[in-house]
């Protein structure tokens, strides 16, 4: 590979840059991009061309900035470090930018992507008491591998084209995931006629659909509290007890509960006012993680975050858990606090249901609990997908600046 290691300095004009004066208001609005790491955050794809302010010639004069040529690339050089992109058009940057200005011996595409690739060494660089930064001395003196220019662009048209596919098939798996997050939305609404079934105040109440009637689920489920045993006792942690609190709950959203982060035993349960709750227990979490919901698979004992309800002859248990699930944005309005949100217990006391005969909502959860299924596998499929897709870019450019291209 007749490659050559060349500090950036010798083949790049490398500029910093400056912000004018933001009390004068005839500084700004004018017609000069300005680009910051802000801008850089933000931008989609490999050129920018705009910026979210701009400044006056007077501004630009004023600050002692320096505009570079369309074809520069485009450095954020302050924390964060490490947005890149071309400029498409001529432009100047705040202080937390550096631009590299290419010589005839680099082409501004290449040169794009080997910052890319070199960038978690860049950002080892960085140093400062208040936040990070990357000097110019320190930019000028890093080296890349360069080939000859006729080399260079060959490589970057082909990294080009493969990072263009990649970026195509991270959007289609993102709008494969969008959808799938609707397929949820549906079922829901097919399962419950199109309404919300949860209601604290009879105004909230929506039309049932036939054969439906509305009721205060504490007349059909046993609402029951939870409570967290003593820290300062150890020997009442660690039991046969499994202990359901909020680290549990956003994995086990919607699905049925069978092991705990934490366990308390018999001495926890008896000296606090925790309990134990029966197999098939409805939870739903009231605090901080308001709206998540599971159901137990064993005997356990829960937090203090959450409501929990046995449900008596008349509630199908997976069908109440399946409500709740539908009914979670209403259930995170009736949330309150300055600091962490929570659904207290009178409103919790005045739930009511909107559900038909126990027959029919076994139905409904048999229904629901395969087509969700079928949704979390799909989901978990778009997400792999997206992780994989992720990590590609860098794989590509892993192998083109080992020589393997």
């Amino acid at each position: 590979m007749n490659w050559r290691r060349t500090p950036l300095g010798k083949v790049c004009k490398i500029v910093g840059g400056s912000t004018p004066n933001s009390g004068v208001e005839r500084y700004w609005g004018g017609e000069i991009i300005w680009v910051t790491p802000t801008d850089l955050g933000r931008n989609e794809g490999i050129y920018i061309a705009s910026s979210e302010r701009r400044i006056t010639q007077e501004g630009y004069e004023s600050c002692g900035s320096e505009l570079v040529p369309a074809g520069s690339v485009v450095m954020s050089s302050r924390a964060p470090i490490g947005h890149l992109a071309i400029a498409q058009v001529d432009l100047c940057t705040n202080q937390g930018c550096k631009k590299f200005v290419p010589s005839d011996q680099v082409d501004s595409l290449f040169l794009y992507f080997a910052l890319r690739h070199a960038m978690p060494d860049i950002r080892d660089l960085g140093s400062g008491a208040t936040f990070a930064e990357v000097s110019k001395s320190q930019l000028e003196a890093f080296e890349i591998s360069l080939p000859d220019v006729a080399e260079q662009k060959r490589i970057a048209a082909i990294l080009n084209e493969q990072m263009a596919a990649v970026g195509k098939a991270r959007a289609a798996a993102e709008a494969q995931g969008t959808e799938a997050a609707r397929l949820q939305s549906a079922y829901f609404r097919q399962a419950f006629g199109g309404i919300v079934p949860l209601a604290a105040l009879e105004a909230d109440q929506s039309l049932p659909p036939s054969g439906w009637r509305w009721q205060t689920l504490g007349d059909i489920a046993r609402l029951e509290s939870g409570h967290t045993p003593s820290r300062s006792r150890p020997d009442w942690w660690g039991g046969d007890v499994p202990w359901l609190a909020l680290p549990d709950i956003r994995n086990l959203d919607g699905l049925v509960a069978k092991e705990t982060a934490e366990t308390t035993n018999e001495q926890g349960l008896a000296n606090s006012s925790a309990r134990l709750l029966p197999e098939n227990t409805v939870c739903l979490s009231r605090t901080a993680s308001v709206g998540f919901v599971t159901i137990l698979g064993r005997p356990m004992a829960t937090s203090q975050d959450f409501v929990n309800w046995v449900c008596g002859p008349k509630l199908d248990p997976f069908f109440l858990m399946h409500l709740l699930r539908a009914s979670r944005d209403y259930v995170r309005s009736l949330s309150s606090g300055a600091i962490h949100k929570t659904v207290y217990m009178p409103t919790v006391k005045a739930f009511r249901v909107c559900i038909p005969d126990i027959g029919e909502q076994q139905r409904i959860a048999t229904f629901l609990n395969a087509k969700l299924k079928d949704e979390e596998t799909l989901r978990r499929s778009i997400d792999q997908s997206s992780s994989d897709l992720s990590i590609l870019p860098a794989v590509l450019l892993r192998h083109v600046f080992s020589g393997q291209l």
